[in-house]
């Protein structure tokens, strides 16, 4: 725990800390850069990226963010389970596209 200035709040950094991110190449054969409680990648298609973690969220549905360098946005594709997370990425026509960096990070308490 952490008390904020003039001891105006507490903030506990264990929940405030990411529990699952993973960083990928996502173009051709995709692989993992960096990661931390990253247990799989998978390559659902143009810019279809499908991650799962090795331990579990204690809800699923927790808080994902996703970033890609040269998508125009990302966005996670289906409800998140409290394993996995599947985002795509898109160009500016809205067209699923693959991207050379792509970010994925999962907020929450894990099981």
């Amino acid at each position: 725990d952490v008390t904020g200035e003039g001891n105006s709040t507490t903030t506990n950094l264990q929940q405030g800390l990411a529990k699952h991110w993973c960083s990928l190449n996502g173009t051709g054969t995709i692989a993992v850069r960096d990661s931390f409680n990253n247990a799989s990648l998978g390559d659902g298609g143009n810019g279809t990226y499908t991650i799962t973690s090795t331990n579990p969220f204690a809800t699923a549905g927790d808080q994902c963010v996703a970033s890609a360098i040269v998508a125009n946005r990302m966005v996670v594709d289906s409800t998140p389970t409290a394993t996995v997370v599947t985002v795509v990425s898109k160009n500016a026509s809205n067209v699923n596209t693959d991207s050379a960096h792509v970010s994925v990070s999962c907020l929450g308490d894990l099981a």
